[in-house]
């Protein structure tokens, strides 16, 4: 019988070690590191060697040889999904989909497999046949191209990969998965590595792209090793509040595009509708004018959106004054506070602030900060801002109104969306004509108090 070899793995970064310690010298976390089993036996390819092609062998290439056409990508069907990957599936790439649990990871992956016109393998260590079969019946069941395996074993699945031959695979969840080759339990960090690394291998020798779901820890990081985030091509994270409908997806690694994209989901009985104008969920109706509420024309990557900003000044109760902010940087709100009561005169010093964003995202876009201002002077005078009114400039220390990028394509929003006038710098270029939307510039805060209270 051969010997146990074991080793010692730290469970936050993943580095290796040959005995115990009680921190791990690289992410200097204590108490993170376990013992694991990690005899392996012969190791073959993915592909049963009966099958196997010879080994392709890579030569180096002059840059100015390199082909640098754009990666050919595959509509998924799903808008949201195609704009915050970049435009779509990338032949050959590797996706690790994370998020809490409930929130909607399996649904949103089951419904994007059960639309597309490719021949798709759903693979699933968590379900059964027929729970996916329930849910599948809510969003499409007409559909005759999506195959589901519920099975834990990476040998077994590409096995059932030679056979069927799919276009898509998507794992439920890569913390289920299991190799051969490691002889720790699932979902330790020998195991994610390697069935992780026998995935890459897959999707780049055969350009099947794979899209894994990952379970997150209580910090809200993905679970396992943070070397399982370098080694694949885009990194989304699923957020949301499980008490409310709406989800946001986004890119926090993306090989093939921008990571500032945005996309927004309704989650119904039916499956996840794409909210394709993100300003009907971030601006509350409301019948009558109240005062503390003042439209923003903000922006994540190349998406316009309006966000409703929410203030509250009211007398302080007790001695020390309180300031809070929901979706919105807190030192950037004192920062504020501080400019109006230097640079305007507004006493605030002895009141409470209370700030939100609506529709529970978080903007750092400075951008807004014009739109925070006109809620907590429309809040302290108890004076409502007109409905059709929005906001877009970045406040300074000393009360200046500074430009931002692409205003341009904030005023076409706010036009769309029918604003009849829209706050900007002075000092913004602009280039547009016949415009509807009346463009009021200022160049103070000063300017700003004159025109609202």
């Amino acid at each position: 019988m051969a010997k146990v070899k074991t080793t010692f793995f730290c469970q936050n970064c993943g580095s290796q070690f040959s005995k115990w310690q009680g921190q791990c010298t690289t992410c200097k976390q204590w108490n993170t590191i376990v013992e694991e089993v990690v005899q392996k036996s012969e190791k073959s390819d993915w592909k049963s060697s009966t099958s196997s092609p010879a080994k392709r062998v890579s030569k180096p290439l002059k840059i100015a040889e390199i082909d640098s056409t754009e990666e050919s990508r595959w509509n998924t069907l799903n808008q949201e999904f195609n704009r915050v990957l970049g435009g779509g599936l990338v032949p050959g790439s590797l996706t690790l989909l994370g998020g809490e649990p409930g929130i909607g990871k399996s649904t949103l992956l089951l419904q994007i497999a059960l639309k597309l016109p490719f021949k798709t393998l759903y693979v699933s260590g968590e379900e059964s046949q027929k729970q996916i079969k329930m849910r599948a019946e809510r969003i499409n069941p007409q559909n005759t191209t999506c195959l589901v395996l519920t099975e834990t074993n990476t040998q077994n699945i590409f096995r059932q990969i030679e056979t069927v031959e799919p276009d898509i695979v998507v794992i439920d969840s890569i913390q289920t998965l299991h190799s051969d080759f490691i002889e720790s339990s699932a979902g330790s960090i020998s195991q994610i590595k390697e069935c992780t690394a026998e995935l890459i291998k897959f999707a780049k020798e055969t350009a099947t792209p794979v899209i894994l779901i990952g379970h997150i820890t209580k910090d809200g990081t993905i679970a396992g090793p943070k070397i399982l985030e370098h080694m694949v091509d885009t990194v989304l994270q699923f957020e949301g509040d499980r008490n409310h409908v709406f989800r946001i997806l986004r890119a926090h690694k993306n090989r093939f595009g921008s990571t500032n994209e945005l996309g927004i989901y309704e989650m119904l009985g039916s499956g996840l509708r794409e909210v394709n104008n993100p300003s009907e969920i971030l601006i509350s109706e409301k019948d009558d004018e109240l005062s503390g509420h003042a439209i923003a024309a903000t922006l994540e990557g190349m998406r316009p959106l309006m966000i409703e900003v929410q203030a509250l000044v009211s007398t302080a109760v007790y001695g020390t004054p309180q300031r809070s902010a929901t979706g919105f940087n807190a030192k950037r709100l004192n920062m504020l506070l501080a400019v109006l009561e230097k640079r305007a005169g507004f006493r605030l010093g002895a009141k409470d602030v209370f700030l939100n964003i609506t529709g529970g995202i978080t903007v750092d876009d400075p951008a807004i900060d014009l739109a925070v201002v006109a809620s907590i002077l429309s809040s302290n005078e108890d004076v409502s801002i007109p409905q059709d009114y929005c906001f877009a400039a970045e406040v300074g220390l000393s009360g200046e109104i500074r430009p931002v990028q692409r205003v341009e394509q904030r005023i076409f929003e706010a036009e769309k969306l029918g604003f009849s006038t829209i706050f900007i710098s002075k000092f913004n270029k602009l280039s547009l004509k016949n415009t509807k939307i009346k463009i009021q510039l200022i160049a103070k805060i000063e300017d700003l108090v004159g025109w609202l209270v």
